[in-house]
């Protein structure tokens, strides 16, 4: 089984392809997880893309689907993937649509998990962080003991430059504009699944699991 999972910052992603791994046995492939693979294996793609990130920039579209076809070829893939973060772009994804048809495979599902905005702001500008221990907290979902002190060693929470208002809806504008064309792209091609991200995390599993199941 080949998904591909989609969805803005704070939709619960993350969430959701840690249950999709552990109820189907497929790899959770994030683009991150492959860069940094790739660069501790040496292979010559790693090294390239660790050239291109040493300078900040971004790692060209045949690099990246190189990695890709290096990760999917791997025998944790038999039975499927979860990719995540990529593709990003229409290229990238005629890209990976031939390296799959090259490979005798094809997307079963692209999975949208979907939250409204205002929804997303909330959850992302909720969010605390204790700056000596990590330990994360949300304002509403899982607030520390007493406000706004780490449970764990007592320091004072703070909220990340990228967790205030402003910042998050900026970020939610770019991704919303940069993820309508892809999300299109699937739609057109029949592969497009929207599930409601705006329930219980159970509930939102459930939904995917008759998706993937049908």
């Amino acid at each position: 089984m080949n998904l591909i999972l989609m969805g803005l910052p704070g939709a619960g992603k993350g969430t959701q392809a840690e249950k999709i791994n552990e109820k189907y046995n497929i790899p959770h492939i994030s683009t991150g997880d492959m860069f940094r693979l790739a660069i501790k294996e040496g292979t010559d793609l790693g090294n390239k893309a660790k050239s291109f990130m040493d300078q900040g920039e971004l790692v060209p579209d045949e690099v990246t689907i190189g990695i890709v076809k290096e990760r999917l070829s791997k025998d944790d893939c038999k039975n499927g993937f979860l990719l995540d973060g990529f593709p990003r772009t229409i290229a990238q994804a005629e890209s990976l649509q031939s390296l799959l048809n090259d490979m005798g495979q094809s997307i079963d599902h692209v999975i949208h998990v979907s939250v409204p905005e205002e929804i997303l702001v909330e959850r992302l500008t909720g969010r605390r962080i204790c700056p000596a221990c990590g330990k994360a907290y949300h304002l509403i979902y899982n607030p520390p003991k007493e406000e706004g002190i780490c449970d764990k060693d007592g320091s004072k929470l703070i909220q990340r430059d990228d967790d205030t208002a402003e910042t998050v809806k900026n970020r939610l504008a770019v991704n919303i504009e940069q993820s309508k064309p892809l999300l299109d792209f699937y739609d057109e091609k029949g592969y497009l699944v929207t599930v409601n991200g705006d329930q219980e995390i159970d509930k939102v599993f459930e939904d995917i699991q008759l998706t993937i199941e049908k």
